[in-house]
């Protein structure tokens, strides 16, 4: 099965609200329509980042099947309280059409338990065998998939392509020692935006799921880029990746924290998109401080940006 929806540059998209607090459809089908224009290869919902565990079932399914009439390339997310409902937003995904499975494991239930985490996916995998799939590797949902269950999970479900690290750069290590090296079909992903450098230079991967690339697609495209080509051995842009992924540290560390949404969604409101003002709690909101400490990070590093991005440009036609 092929592994092409998980290898290039896929946003993890966030639910806008309507007034009411409701989700605004139009608004996601919107933003993921523009985030495929910048170039971005698929988009993921609903994740961590799509508030997944604030929607229904029928919520999810809806944002599903509007992504995928909309013609955007579409990874359905499968975090659910429950096996059933995570098997029954598995099957619709194969139904209306997605491209691509984001398996996430059991959580509060069992969720320490390799049996249960095993059938688990089992489950999911089975649900949709026509979409090939990675499993969602995080300590935020307190289970570490190791290189035995993967195996022997791929042996019986061949959908099962690859493995989403949202882990430290330990964590990446161990993927890409234990289980992407061992299989070359095996598809790797970096799951955090802190650890795209490490995760395609160092440890191979060939795709990347971005939190901080909604606000910012074009300067994590071009991060996406010059790390592809430092994976290849390209000195100047080995260099240049660190510059950038340097310069992106503080708005790429909000996607290790637990407020990752809060904080993406008012950087998208500060880039012009006023839909992402509201969450679905009203009282998830940022405090002064840290609302005052994202603008200041995200102005300073666009005229960072722009700097240097001129610097960049005139080095490569200097050399040309």
């Amino acid at each position: 099965m092929t592994s092409a929806i998980f290898s290039g540059c896929i946003p993890a998209l966030m639910t806008p609200c309507k007034a009411d607090r409701s989700p605004d459809f139009d608004a996601l089908v919107r933003k993921g329509k523009e985030l495929i224009a910048h170039g971005m290869s698929a988009v993921v919902y609903c994740g961590s980042m799509g508030d997944w565990p604030l929607l229904t079932d029928a919520q999810r399914m809806e944002g599903v099947e509007r992504l995928v009439a909309a013609g955007v390339p579409l990874v359905v997310g499968t975090g659910a309280i429950n096996t059933a409902s995570a098997v029954a937003i598995s099957a619709h995904a194969q139904k209306v059409g997605a491209q691509g499975l984001m398996v996430i494991p059991r959580v509060l239930s069992r969720g320490s338990s390799v049996a249960a985490q095993r059938d688990h996916f089992k489950a999911i995998l089975a649900a949709a065998p026509d979409l090939p799939a990675v499993i969602y590797n995080s300590p935020h949902y307190g289970f570490a998939t190791r290189a035995d269950l993967f195996f022997a999970l791929r042996a019986e479900h061949p959908n099962l392509i690859g493995f989403k690290e949202f882990g430290g750069p330990a964590d990446m290590c161990y993927a890409a020692e234990n289980i992407t090296s061992r299989d070359d079909t095996v598809t790797l992903m970096v799951g955090v935006d802190t650890a795209v450098f490490h995760g395609f230079v160092n440890c191979g991967a060939t795709g990347a799921i971005t939190g901080v690339g909604n606000a910012l697609p074009k300067e994590v495209l071009h991060l996406f880029a010059l790390c592809k080509a430092a994976a290849k051995g390209d000195v100047t842009a080995r260099a240049r990746a660190q510059e950038l992924e340097s310069a992106l540290k503080v708005l790429s560390s909000f996607d290790e924290g637990v407020d990752l949404v809060l904080y993406y969604k008012h950087l998208m409101v500060l880039k012009g998109d006023a839909e992402y003002t509201l969450h679905f709690n009203e009282s998830d909101v940022l405090s002064d401080s840290q609302r005052n400490y994202a603008t200041a990070q995200l102005a300073l590093f666009e005229t960072w940006y722009a700097e240097w991005n001129k610097q960049f440009a005139g080095a490569q036609k200097h050399a040309a």
